[in-house]
């Protein structure tokens, strides 16, 4: 009965095949090691902070005046909610560290190169997307860290002259940060950021399939019209295949992904909640410092060190094209960064004054 019943759904839907095709001929680099499986886990991060969310959402009142309570409630009263609400808060951190991790791996790999140009951008844009769920996320708990930090990062759009001050507005919904504000960024965090990152995920996923993994850093690029099959089979024909390799792999960093959040649950519990975050948002009461999300320290570092604010801005967007649109400003085709000694500074130079000025603007 079984054989049969599989048999029925094998010729209707192929799905064997599907798995021959899509894993088990999937071939990746022979040295491909465990740095290769970070975009792996936080594609998992990301199922684990939508399921976790979606429970959530289930007590969660998107109203200024039930908002923070509702949050309460899930914490002390809802059962398991102060387990599903921790690991989406810590997660929702740590993803961001993941995915960090991956875009500094594949620059020093120098795994933008062609045919990998749309791999690097549908990648830098996912980034900024789970920054912006962060952002978004982070003002619907209602509390005083939430709110004062979301009304910093809303004034960064008014230093833009002319049309900063509408942008500004229209996300906030009115001139400071209110019930509109909430409203809005529960709409964006629910609706309009899962839907977009689903489909650059997938677009992402669709280049990874079919341009396969980059090959080992000392090879040279690939060229631009070789097909589907020549990534899959032939540059890699004896490297370690997708299934079961490569996902087993990914599962031991998983595994590590979740003891992270357990063991900051454990013995940190407070190291992304401080004690500003423990009390309700009051609009009337400023803190004495208040501080954007760490993940923001440094923009927010460079807009105050600029004194013209709209050079200040136009930096972090300069910066920001430069970042995304990296494989078409990189003309080297040399893919050994050893050999590329000025690459070497460049990496070593971003990855140190971003975390200086992250430091500095935690001061």
């Amino acid at each position: 009965m079984f054989e049969r019943t599989r048999q029925w759904i094998e010729v209707r839907l192929g799905i064997k095949e599907i798995i021959d095709s899509g894993l088990r001929e999937f071939y990746l680099p022979r040295g491909a090691g465990f740095s290769s499986t970070l975009g792996a886990v936080a594609l998992v991060a990301f199922l684990i902070q939508a399921i976790s969310g979606i429970f959530l959402l289930m007590y969660y009142i998107p109203d200024t005046a039930h908002a923070f309570m509702s949050v309460r409630i899930i914490m002390n009263k809802v059962p398991y909610g102060w387990l599903f609400r921790s690991i989406h808060m810590m997660g929702s951190n740590i993803i961001l560290a993941v995915l960090f991790l991956h875009l500094v791996v594949t620059f020093y790999r120098i795994s933008y190169k062609k045919p990998r140009e749309l791999t690097w951008i549908s990648g830098a844009i996912m980034f900024f997307l789970i920054i912006l769920f962060c952002i978004s996320g982070s003002l619907l708990s209602w509390n005083q860290l939430s709110y004062w930090s979301t009304t910093i990062v809303t004034y960064i759009p008014t230093l833009i002259p002319g049309i900063g001050g509408r942008i500004a507005e229209f996300i906030r919904g009115g001139q400071y940060v209110s019930g509109s504000t909430l409203n809005r960024f529960f709409a964006f965090h629910v609706a309009f950021l899962p839907f977009t990152l689903v489909c650059m995920a997938a677009f992402h996923l669709f280049f990874i399939g079919r341009t396969g993994f980059s090959t080992n850093p000392g090879s040279s690029p690939e060229g631009d019209s070789e097909p589907q099959s020549v990534y899959k089979r032939e540059i890699n024909a004896n490297g370690m295949p997708f299934y079961p390799d490569y996902l087993l792999k990914a599962l031991v960093l998983v595994m590590v992904y979740l003891a992270s959040i357990f063991f900051i649950m454990t013995f940190f519990p407070g190291l992304f909640q401080p004690e500003l975050a423990t009390v309700q948002a009051d609009p009337a009461m400023t803190p004495d410092v208040i501080r954007p999300p760490w993940y923001f320290l440094a923009p927010y570092q460079i807009v105050k060190l600029i004194p013209n604010k709209f050079l200040g801005i136009s930096a972090i967007l300069i910066l920001v094209f430069i970042f995304v649109f990296w494989p078409f400003i990189d003309g080297v085709n040399e893919r050994n960064i050893s050999k590329r000694p000025l690459l070497r500074v460049i990496f070593i130079l971003s990855i140190t004054v971003w975390l200086i000025l992250t430091v500095w603007g935690g001061y």
